[in-house]
């Protein structure tokens, strides 16, 4: 066949096949009496073999040495395809991200696309006062995508207390990207989800927090209820109890119930504060803290719960229920 004629039949240009020539990864088996290159069936063959792994993605080289070289293993090379492969990937899903985040913030000008930019730079920098700072910018000018991404990922406290004062601000969206979060298998990245949410306003957050209750890791319950506590959400008094008795932010919990502890909740607390002093499985010293919070819980079951304590096997939980009872007037 005539070069045409391959190039028509392998839709690869005459150019580009005197190009694959002059490197010498294809040369023509014969020639014609008018001196034009004549290929055979084997040329066209070697011809599909090149476009195949271009495909792959390999060098017009690597072709070469593929072809060519008997001892060629190709093990080596498809892995550091592979590699590359991943890498440019990962490079295009990250500029994907970015170009999705500077839509996501309406830019009206060139400029304003530039100022997004920038300010999404200083949000992965490595300077903490830069990363700051880009928190600190107009909730306008930060995607709430890309402050959700830091808030989740971010070590430095103070730069972290920023992102979530920009998040409070930041409108819709932003809990349900924390949301993710709580499920990561980082305990760290759940910690910051819920220390985010708890900072934010409104129902959304308010019901993330609820269902946080419920998780199986221990931080993320205590500060859930917490934070739902103090917005006097009943549901957040048995972690808080919790909390007391495995002395993990003990006295906020109980400064939290001591909130919670109205007219109609008093005596549920009380009652739920008593009996996990008597059940039999606390142990001192968080009898102790349990003893201590029923200092906060007014009304007469509280009151009966520590006059009930006043003989304690635990002199220390005895002497705390009187010094407790003289305080409130019922010693």
């Amino acid at each position: 066949m005539l070069i045409g004629e391959v190039a028509r039949r392998s839709g690869v240009s005459a150019r580009m096949l005197r190009h694959y020539e002059s490197l010498g990864l294809v040369r023509p088996s014969g020639r014609t009496g008018s001196g034009y290159r004549e290929y055979s069936g084997e040329d066209v063959r070697r011809i599909f073999h090149i476009e195949s792994l271009r495909a792959l993605g390999l060098s017009l080289r690597e072709i070469g040495r593929a072809l060519d070289d008997p001892g060629f293993t190709p093990s080596a090379l498809v892995d550091d395809l592979i590699l590359r492969t991943r890498e440019r990937i990962a490079a295009e899903t990250e500029l994907l991200t970015r170009l999705q985040r500077v839509r996501a913030a309406d830019p009206a000008a060139w400029e304003d696309v530039l100022q997004v930019l920038a300010l999404l730079r200083a949000l992965g920098s490595t300077s903490a006062g830069t990363r700051q700072r880009a928190a600190l910018a107009s909730v306008d000018e930060v995607p709430v995508e890309a402050l959700a991404q830091a808030a989740l990922g971010e070590g430095d406290p103070y730069v972290a207390g920023a992102l979530r004062w920009a998040l409070s601000r930041s409108g819709g969206g932003g809990a349900a990207l924390l949301a993710e979060g709580l499920s990561s298998p980082v305990a760290a990245v759940r910690e910051r989800a819920v220390r985010s949410l708890a900072e934010m306003p409104g129902g959304e957050a308010a019901s993330l927090l609820r269902d946080a209750l419920a998780s199986p890791d221990a931080v993320v319950r205590g500060r859930a209820a917490l934070a739902l506590g103090a917005q006097g959400e009943a549901a957040a008094i048995p972690v808080l109890v919790d909390m007391i008795v495995a002395g993990r932010n003990d006295t906020d919990a109980a400064d939290v119930l001591s909130s919670l502890a109205d007219d109609a909740a008093a005596d549920r607390i009380a009652s739920l504060l008593a009996g996990r002093i008597g059940d039999g499985t606390t142990g001192p010293p968080a009898r102790g803290r349990l003893t201590q919070a029923l200092a906060g819980i007014p009304g007469s079951t509280a009151s009966r719960a520590l006059t009930g304590l006043l003989g304690d096997a635990d002199p220390a939980v005895a002497l705390t229920a009187a010094y407790l009872l003289r305080l409130r007037g019922d010693g």
